[in-house]
């Protein structure tokens, strides 16, 4: 993800921070002094824990989790893709809230000793309304009640939640994979508009956040579920063009932005002697253009991580694949040969023609 850097690394997994994270931190340090950094410091730990929760049961299940990043609005595991497989979804989701409510198990009582019930209890009472708000919050009781928050929160039964995950997993036995997506969209939309009605009623800004967040991530987990459904019973094979143009290592970058202009063709494997050298997609091209002029070389720039896929492929792997390699298109090869590229538009095309019928 763009505007992020490396925090720490945690069992083989990056914990990153968004560059936004830090704006947060201003505010609540603006707003709260240092028990404003204390506070959101302590929750984001929490956070941390729940997605590295998520994200060690994920690896029991050969699913592997490079990184962690925190957002202002939470933190998000980042998976090559959902398991499709009910319970694995199930245990994977429900990791987290149940990390959550570890901690409040385990910090009870050492709370209790240490601050005293009133002190203790006076956030949840000041939560569920059975009391005002005086200014005296204890910011350790604070963030251990803040706790039990995002585990009930993220057990709303709604996506992009933990819940909505749980609920899919359950339906899908029942009603199968796409169409227990679309409940979890439907019901993440229905929270979404609820969190959006409060935050103007009550005039609660960060819970306007939250619904615009809520709506386009339930969205966004609609959309590609509905993609992967349609296009998976499709390989590349359907919809390979045969003529393609490649380059070279040595071909300057003003001659590829030529081709571009004289061709719908955007991206392109780089052989030399046969064989594939690297792959150079606009983004490198630009890229590389803007940073070392447009006589630069092709190599200069070329990505060699992007491997070729196999004509035989599905689209549903392609696009995985694409998803991995962070890549908007792909050399394709037959019996060693290159013999084309598929790009993302590609396969969007193949939905927006199926999805009509």
């Amino acid at each position: 993800m763009k505007g992020t850097f490396r925090l720490v690394r945690v069992m083989g997994i990056n914990i990153d921070i968004h560059s936004t994270f830090l704006l947060l931190l201003a505010f609540f340090f603006l707003v709260m002094g240092v028990r404003g950094l204390i506070l959101i410091l302590g929750v984001f730990f929490f956070v941390t824990i729940h997605e590295l929760c998520h994200s060690l049961v994920a690896a029991r299940f050969g699913i592997k989790v490079k990184h962690i990043t925190l957002l202002p609005i939470g933190g998000v595991a980042s998976m090559p893709e959902a398991p499709r497989v009910p319970y694995q979804e199930l245990l994977i989701s429900l990791a987290g809230p149940l990390s959550n409510m570890l901690i409040l198990v385990i910090f009870y009582y050492p709370l209790l000793a240490l601050l005293g019930k009133e002190t203790l209890i006076y956030p949840l009472r000041v939560m569920t309304g059975q009391v005002k708000y005086t200014g005296q919050l204890n910011i350790l009781a604070h963030i251990y009640w803040i706790n039990l928050v995002l585990a009930v929160f993220n057990m709303l039964p709604s996506f992009p939640m933990d819940g909505g995950r749980v609920l899919r997993a359950i339906l899908s036995y029942r009603i199968g994979y796409r169409e227990a997506t679309a409940v979890a969209v439907r019901l993440g939309h229905i929270f979404a508009l609820l969190f959006a009605y409060l935050g103007i009623v009550h005039g609660h800004i960060f819970l306007l956040i939250v619904a615009v967040f809520v709506y386009m991530a339930a969205s966004s987990e609609g959309f590609q579920v509905e993609v992967t459904e349609t296009i998976k019973n499709y390989s590349v094979r359907d919809i390979l063009a045969r003529d393609f143009i490649h380059v070279r290592p040595d071909t300057p970058l003003s001659k590829v932005l030529e081709l571009i202009f004289r061709t719908h063709q955007e991206d392109y494997p780089v052989i030399e002697d046969g064989h594939l050298r690297g792959f150079i997609t606009r983004r490198e091209i630009i890229r590389g253009i803007h940073e070392k002029g447009k006589e630069a070389k092709v190599e200069k720039v070329m990505r060699g991580d992007i491997p070729a896929v196999e004509m035989s492929a599905g689209l549903h792997l392609v696009q995985k694949l694409m998803q991995k390699y962070n890549t908007n298109a792909m050399p394709v090869k037959k019996r060693g040969n290159i013999v084309g590229v598929v790009t993302k538009d590609d396969i969007n095309r193949v939905y927006l023609m199926m999805s009509e019928h």
